[in-house]
């Protein structure tokens, strides 16, 4: 099914994805943020970049290649602390705030719509009925309810949240280019290292494209190939599931396939003239790193999903959500510093008819168990000290519900559930109006939560990258999300 397919009064003639661009008014605009333009498609990765991102070539994977530290030292939340580590539980689609951790019971039905608000273990922190476990776990995180930013359109906010950064050149439905700003672990990558033999980032447990549409903000952007992640595109919840090309291939050892390694080198010095060309330099570096995470082990241990007992499985649920964030945790474990598991397919959460129905029954259950369990699993395990854990989705959900009983995409407030590497649990930061329309006290944007993020990670987010053209670019010029962190208020 074509993205936003359930709403065909809005749907694109062309590619059936949703063409929902509501701006309000009254919205506070910040200065270069864009407007959402006509309608079109331009070339953005081109094939052979796209073969690069989806990790083919001579070992069937690829990686990032890690450059040296190229930053200074700068403040940040781990400043003479060992570095953290950052999983994004991203509910691809946008979830409703009204629905999860901004209920309003006191407003009309029209707003209010059909669930009950239950108390969390957090004053003055309602949650939806339907995510009780997550609202007996209040104390382990912190809600802000005071997200904003002005991108309604799913491809747009989407880059904007993953990246901390607003898109270059954003239009309605801009696809992934190479002139994007980098995710967070392309960020990371080209500042600092990972462990040897760990890549700077994995996807799971879908790769967001849906047709001609790719899902920007997946990649290294501007920084190029080399600071691409993983991409992980199969069910962990499948009997069956196992990732091949982390493993060397069935009869052959280690040492064999260093001999194979070693036979490539010799005849690429053959072909000097190849290693001229800069394409061939990336590519050389992705087969390195790929032998570096197939001769490590510690990553492809990390996918043994099936070794984990029966019980913490079941805990998580025996479904895509649950074991992908098992697989997260997993990762975070074997030292992957940035883990994004998407809580389903391309706009997965985006309901713009029968809202109520889909979320009591398909999405908010399982979500409720699968988070929950990975806040108890890490906290057990002394994970949670070191990885900020964040889950949302790249905007909220308009307060009136509509005509097909769902809401419209919403980017002025939508709220976020933050925890670990230093947040302090049992916090509500930020109030919206009574409606959940628009934040009443500091409105925090993507670019902030970037800010936080890479400063979590060490990296100082006002620090200088260089584009593809050389030319020196600002990595983020939000602002550290403080309250987060030390109480200090909205």
């Amino acid at each position: 099914m074509s993205p936003c397919a359930d709403n065909r009064e809005r749907a694109c003639p062309r590619t059936g994805t949703c063409s929902n661009r509501l701006i309000p008014p009254n919205l506070r605009v910040s200065e270069g943020s864009p407007l959402p333009v006509t309608h079109r498609h331009t070339i953005g990765i081109n094939r052979r970049e796209l073969l690069q991102v989806g990790y083919s070539g001579l070992l069937g994977l690829g990686l990032s290649s890690f450059a040296g530290a190229r930053a200074k030292d700068a403040p940040s939340l781990a400043r003479g602390k060992k570095p953290k580590s950052v999983l994004i539980v991203f509910l691809t689609g946008a979830a409703s705030h009204h629905e999860t951790f901004d209920p309003k019971p006191d407003a009309p039905p029209e707003i209010r719509g059909e669930y009950k608000a239950i108390q969390t273990q957090t004053p003055g922190l309602l949650a939806s009925e339907h995510i009780p476990k997550l609202a007996a776990r209040s104390k382990l995180y912190s809600v802000v309810r005071s997200l904003s930013h002005r991108e309604n359109n799913h491809l747009v906010a989407t880059h904007h949240v993953l990246t901390g950064h607003v898109q270059p050149g954003a239009f309605f439905d801009k696809i992934a280019s190479r002139d994007d700003f980098p995710n967070y672990a392309g960020g990371l990558s080209y500042h600092r290292s990972p462990p040897e033999g760990t890549p700077c980032g994995v996807n799971l447990p879908t790769y967001l494209m849906e047709g001609p549409l790719l899902w920007p903000g997946q990649y290294a952007g501007f920084l190029g190939p080399k600071h691409d992640i993983m991409q992980i595109t199969q069910d962990p919840n499948r009997a069956d599931f196992k990732v091949e090309n982390l493993r060397p291939a069935s009869g052959m050892d280690v040492t064999q396939m260093k001999d194979r390694m070693a036979l490539l080198s010799a005849v690429n010095d053959q072909r000097k003239w190849l290693a001229e060309q800069s394409e061939t330099k990336k590519m050389t570096d992705q087969q390195q790193q790929a032998l570096a995470v197939l001769t490590s082990g510690r990553v492809a241990k990390a996918f043994d999903i099936d070794k984990e007992p029966a019980a913490v499985r079941d805990k998580y649920g025996r479904h895509a959500f649950g074991q992908s964030c098992l697989l997260a945790r997993r990762l975070i474990e074997a030292g992957v510093p940035v883990v994004q598991a998407n809580m389903g397919r391309v706009q997965n959460w985006d309901s713009h008819g029968g809202l109520f129905k889909r979320l009591k029954n398909d999405l908010l259950p399982p979500l409720d168990s699968a988070v929950s369990a990975l806040l108890d699993d890490m906290s057990d395990r002394g994970l949670l000290e070191d990885t900020f854990v964040m889950v949302l989705g790249e905007f909220g959900r308009e307060p009136k519900i509509n005509k097909e009983g769902g809401r419209e995409h919403w980017a002025p407030c939508f709220s976020g559930l933050f925890a670990g590497a230093g947040v302090r649990g049992g916090q509500v930061i930020g109030k919206s109006d009574k409606n959940a329309g628009y934040p009443t006290t500091t409105p925090y944007s993507p670019d902030d939560i970037g800010a936080t993020v890479y400063s979590v990670l060490g990296v100082d987010p006002h620090a200088e990258v260089r584009d593809r053209l050389g030319r020196p670019v600002q990595l983020n010029r939000g602002h550290v999300i403080r309250p987060l962190f030390d109480g200090t208020g909205d």
